[in-house]
């Protein structure tokens, strides 16, 4: 027999949430990154954190609607991948802009990138370090020119990609929930009908 259903489902718990994880070090790593690399009065620089924030943010908030709001949770999740979008055109920018190159999910580095499984900013900065050393051990003729930004911006773009796949299917699973079982309107009338059959 399975437990009753509750007025208020069991909601929140996006801490554990693998995309919220990922946000949350995109946006430790945006700040960094428009601390270093971008002039502290330009627009670009508030609109990089902000977008960045903007994506962790949404995810937590429609976590917590969730308990009354599978149609707010929805939303907010939305606006969670529209945000981090954003933010991936304003670093593709940055590279484009700079005639830095945008690294493609088979390029070595970032295919090194993706092996280490970085969860900090500090693991992302010794992988930087280690890329740097790499390329100073090959002769200069060989060489690609890869400067910090250079591959900060392009570590970013790949937890982008993570992040936004996920979420993209994080939003597909919480739409079949929604389909199947409704929201709170409908979780009350099902409770209320059936604490009358129950009399």
């Amino acid at each position: 027999m399975s437990a009753p259903e509750s007025l208020i489902p069991k909601h929140g718990g996006y801490r554990n949430l693998k995309t919220f994880q990922l946000a949350q070090l995109i946006y430790d790593v945006t700040v960094r990154f428009c601390d270093c690399y971008i002039d502290r009065r330009s627009r670009t620089h508030d609109q990089m954190v902000q977008a960045a924030r903007s994506g962790v943010q949404n995810i937590a908030e429609g976590s917590m609607a969730s308990a009354t709001s599978k149609k707010t949770e929805l939303k907010l999740t939305g606006v969670a991948r529209a945000s981090l979008e954003e933010l991936r055109l304003d670093y593709e920018d940055y590279l484009r802009q700079r005639g830095l190159g945008i690294r493609q999910a088979d390029d070595p580095a970032i295919m090194r990138f993706r092996a280490k499984k970085c969860s900090t900013v500090d693991e992302i900065r010794g992988w930087v370090q280690q890329e740097i050393g790499l390329r100073a051990s090959v002769s200069v003729r060989d060489r690609p020119c890869l400067s910090s930004a250079a591959l900060v911006a392009n570590a970013a773009l790949s937890l982008l990609n993570l992040c936004s796949h996920l979420l993209e299917r994080q939003l597909s699973t919480q739409a079949r929930t929604f389909e199947r079982e409704g929201g709170f309107t409908e979780r009350l009338y099902r409770l209320r009908s059936q604490n009358r059959n129950s009399r």
